[in-house]
C-alpha cells in the first residue's frame, strides 16, 4: 500500500505546506500532459495480495518472516501482519503474453508457499479469509509494524474523529465498531495494470467503469466476513467503510468517500487527478525532502505530492502517473477484483478485462455514451451484493441477468478485443472458455464457498458460533486444497470432497 513514510502523525503546519505543494504539482502535471512525450507501450502488469494462515486456518502474523525468507524484490509487505503482496513485472499481452503472466505468477506463488512453510504457515489466495474473526481484528497486533500503515490508520481515525463502523446486511447482518482500520486488512485483491498513452486513457477508464459490474459479479470471492454471510463480494463495502473519513453528517451532506467509484465519465486523465486534489484533503502530508524523492526523475517531473496524495484516494479504477527514466507514463490500475481462486482463474479474469476494454475502446458509439454514470454505479454495487445472480442495466438490452450478459455479449466482445491485441488464438479460446463456463455454471469463488458451507452444515443458521467456525475452518482447508490443483473454480466439487 504505497511507499513508506517517515512518521505516524503530521502537524497542521506540515498539512498547510503540503497543500500548497500539491496544487503546484497539479499545475505541473497539467502543463506536462500538454507538452511532453509519454511512453506509449501498451504493457500490462499485476499485483496480488495474499493471506497467510496457520494449521488451524487462522491468520498467521508472520509476514515479515516470510518476506525475509523469500528475499525477492517482487514481494513486499501489506497492511495486515498476515498479508504479503506479489508484484509481477510488466509484459505485453500480444502473442503468448497471458501465458507468460500465468507462468510468472505461479512461479512467484511457489516461492511464497515455500517461504510460508518455513514458518508453519500456508498461503491462501482469497478475497477475504472466511475464518477471520472480529476478535482477531480487535487485537492491535493485526497491523504490520511500519510507519506507512500506522500513519494511514491514524489519519483515518483523526480525520473521522470516531470509531470505524462496519455495517453490512444482506442474508445476515453484521455491525461492529473498530478503533482502527483493521477490517481493511481483510480485503485482499488482484490489481491489473494497463499502460496507455494519455490521449487514450479516458477511453480505457470509461470502459473499465462500464464493465466493472460484470467483472465483480464474475469474479466475486469474498462472501463471508467475520463468520457472517453477507454480500458476494464483501471487499467492496468493507474496504469502503474501513477507510471512510466521513461522519454520518458528512455523508448526508454529500461529501465524497475516499474509496470511490466516481461520479462521471471523463474526457482526460487530468480529470481524475484534479478531482482528487479538489475533493479530498491530504491524508499523509509527507514532504518531498523527508521522502527523499528528487524533483525530476530523468527528464520527467517526479510529482511527489500529487502521487502520494493520489495513493490515498482509492478509486476502483485508479489513474497512475509514473516517471521512470526518459519518458513518463500513465497507467490504469483496475482494483476491484479479489484474489483467487486459482492462478488460472486470475489470468482468465485478466484476459477478460483486457479484451473487453480494448473492444469497447474501438466502438464508434461506446457503451458509456448510452449508459448513465449513476446506472453504471448502481450496476457495480448490485453485482457486488449478488454476484452472478445479479441483474444490471445494459444499453439496448434493458435490465438483464449479468451471467447471461457475460456469456452472450461480453465474452464475444472480449474475444474480438484480444484478437485486436494479437493474442494467440489458442490462448484466447482457453481463457474465454473458462470465463464462459464460470458464468454458465454460476460458480465463482463466492458461490463455491456458500454452496460448500451449506453442504458442510445444511442446518447451520446462526452466524459467528463455534459450530460455524468449525465449518469455516473446514471450508478454507478444502479451498486451499482445490486451489493447489490449479483447476479453475467452476470445476471444483461442492462439499467435503
Amino acid at each position: 500500500m504505497g511507499d513508506d513514510v517517515s512518521r505516524q502523525r503530521y502537524s497542521p503546519e506540515q498539512r498547510t505546506t503540503y497543500r500548497e505543494q500539491l496544487n503546484a504539482d497539479l499545475e505541473t502535471f497539467d502543463s506536462y500532459l500538454q507538452e511532453a512525450e509519454f511512453s506509449s507501450q501498451g504493457t500490462i502488469g499485476l499485483e496480488l495480495e495474499l493471506n497467510l494462515v496457520d494449521a488451524d486456518m487462522q491468520p498467521a502474523k508472520v509476514n515479515h518472516k516470510v518476506l525475509e525468507s523469500i528475499d525477492h524484490p517482487d514481494f513486499q509487505s501489506e497492511i495486515g501482519a498476515y498479508n504479503i503482496e506479489l508484484n509481477h513485472p510488466v509484459l505485453t499481452v500480444q502473442g503468448d503474453g497471458l501465458k507468460q503472466l500465468q507462468d510468472g505468477v505461479q512461479s512467484r506463488l511457489d516461492m511464497a508457499h515455500a517461504a510460508a512453510a518455513e514458518h508453519g504457515a500456508k498461503v491462501a489466495m482469497i478475497g477475504t479469509l472466511p475464518t477471520l474473526t472480529t476478535e482477531f481484528l480487535e487485537d492491535p497486533s493485526w497491523v504490520t509494524d511500519e510507519n506507512r500503515y500506522r500513519a494511514l490508520s491514524n489519519a483515518v481515525i483523526d480525520m473521522r474523529g470516531e470509531l470505524v463502523r462496519i455495517e453490512i446486511h444482506d442474508r445476515e447482518y453484521y455491525r461492529h465498531d473498530f478503533t482502527d482500520v483493521a477490517p481493511e486488512s481483510s480485503c485482499t485483491s488482484m490489481q491489473l495494470h494497463l499502460q496507455v498513452p494519455p490521449n487514450r486513457f479516458a477511453t480505457a477508464w470509461n470502459a473499465s467503469q462500464a464493465m466493472a459490474a460484470a467483472q465483480v459479479a464474475l469474479s466475486a470471492n469474498a462472501p463471508l466476513f467475520a463468520g457472517y454471510k453477507l454480500w458476494h463480494e464483501n471487499r467492496i463495502p468493507v474496504f469502503t467503510q474501513s477507510i471512510d473519513t466521513r461522519t454520518p453528517e458528512l455523508v448526508t451532506q454529500g461529501v465524497r468517500p475516499r474509496v470511490w467509484f466516481g461520479e462521471r465519465w471523463i474526457t482526460s486523465v487530468f480529470d481524475l487527478f484534479e478531482e482528487n486534489v479538489r475533493y479530498f484533503p491530504p491524508m499523509l502530508p509527507e514532504s518531498r525532502e523527508e521522502s527523499g524523492t528528487p524533483v525530476m526523475l530523468g527528464s520527467s517531473p517526479a510529482l511527489h505530492y500529487l502521487n502520494l496524495h493520489n495513493g490515498t484516494v482509492w478509486r476502483w479504477n485508479r489513474p497512475i502517473y509514473a516517471a521512470d527514466g526518459d519518458l513518463a507514463h500513465v497507467r490504469l490500475e483496475n482494483r476491484l477484483l479479489p484474489a483467487g481462486p486459482t492462478v488460472t482463474d486470475l489470468v482468465a479474469d485478466a484476459a477478460f478485462y483486457y479484451g473487453v476494454v480494448k473492444y469497447m475502446g474501438e466502438e464508434n458509439r461506446p457503451v458509456w455514451s448510452r449508459l448513465s454514470f449513476p446506472d453504471a454505479e448502481k450496476n457495480f454495487f448490485a453485482a457486488a451484493r449478488s454476484g452472478l445472480y445479479s441483474r444490471i442495466l445494459w444499453p439496448k438490452l434493458g435490465r438483464v441477468d449479468v451471467a447471461d450478459l457475460i456469456r452472450t455479449t461480453l465474452v464475444p466482445q472480449a474475444r474480438k478485443g484480444l484478437q485486436m491485441l494479437d493474442v494467440d488464438a489458442a490462448i484466447i479460446d482457453e481463457y474465454m472458455d473458462i470465463i464462459e463456463a464460470r458464468a454458465r455454471t454460476r460458480q465463482n469463488g463466492a458461490t463455491w464457498q456458500l454452496r460448500t458451507l451449506m453442504a458442510l452444515k445444511p442446518r447451520l443458521t446462526e452466524p459467528d458460533t463455534a459450530e460455524r467456525r468449525d465449518a469455516l475452518k473446514r471450508l478454507l482447508e478444502l479451498y486451499i486444497r482445490h486451489q493447489s490443483t490449479g483447476a479453475p473454480v467452476h470445476t471444483w466439487p461442492v462439499g467435503d470432497q
